[in-house]
């Protein structure tokens, strides 16, 4: 009697993927029932943390890649990106963000080590003195050619968003070898087809436009993408990827010089 396999090995793919891309969300999305996050950007801290000092008060040129949990249910998915940059002498930061309301790129809307949805943000990178100033008109011509920076193109899923926003200027400036988190939702949003190199050109990806794909390279590990949320491998700094939840493992180091 010949058994039939293949019912029982699409049921243990489909348990591995219920189990890898659904329960962690599920357990992020149960942290957030019983927690006292705000609901609301109203009742939010949107203050600053002090992370960075005034602008008169450092003299080198500066850029900072920063990530803060987003608000209200959309956090039980992702994070929110930005940047955060000034030259030699200036006296003033600029930051820039894309939001899902009115025009999308944003400039100075908060400040610019402040909470978002009052959680304090993390630094990804953050690169000074001669880098930095060699580095800043490359990231503002990023900023200024992005493609979706008009009223009504924002898209929360799978982008563009503001994850989509700073992952298009990481790959204007591959050589920090710098990558948005895992659940950065939005970060994989491609307007078509890709297959090629991967954003840090350490590996090599295949995307269905933020939908799905895989990426494998010593930059961004091992990543698969099903609907957007991301599960893997880090290989640089041993650690795991769950939809949700980010990276979990070795803390990654903030980046501050470039990639050599």
């Amino acid at each position: 009697m010949t058994i039939n396999r293949q019912p029982q090995r699409r049921s243990v793919l489909m348990l591995i993927a219920l189990t890898v891309f659904l329960a962690p969300i599920l357990a992020r999305a149960a942290l957030y029932a019983i927690g006292n996050d705000p609901r609301s950007w109203r009742d939010a801290d949107w203050s600053s943390t002090e992370m960075l000092p005034a602008a008169g008060d450092f003299t080198p040129a500066r850029i900072v890649f920063f990530t803060g949990t987003a608000g209200a249910w959309k956090g039980v998915f992702s994070v929110h990106s930005w940047i955060v940059l000034k030259r030699a002498n200036e006296k003033r930061w600029t930051r820039y963000d894309v939001v899902g309301w009115g025009d999308p790129v944003r400039v100075n809307n908060w400040p610019v080590d402040g909470r978002w949805y009052g959680n304090v943000p993390v630094m990804l990178a953050d690169i000074s003195g001669p880098e930095a100033e060699s580095l800043i008109p490359r990231i503002e011509k990023a900023v200024t050619a992005y493609d979706y920076a008009h009223a009504g193109d924002y898209r929360i899923w799978p982008g563009p968003n503001s994850n989509s926003f700073i992952a298009a200027t990481l790959r204007a400036v591959p050589e920090l070898g710098v990558m948005l988190p895992p659940n950065a939702v939005g970060r994989d949003f491609r307007d078509s087809l890709y297959a090629g190199r991967t954003d840090s050109g350490t590996g090599f990806e295949i995307n269905l436009n933020g939908y799905a794909g895989i990426k494998v390279g010593w930059v961004e590990g091992i990543e698969v993408n099903l609907l957007g949320l991301v599960a893997g491998l880090d290989l640089r700094h041993p650690g795991v990827k769950l939809p949700g939840f980010g990276r979990i493992g070795i803390d990654s180091p903030v980046t501050t010089a470039l990639a050599r």
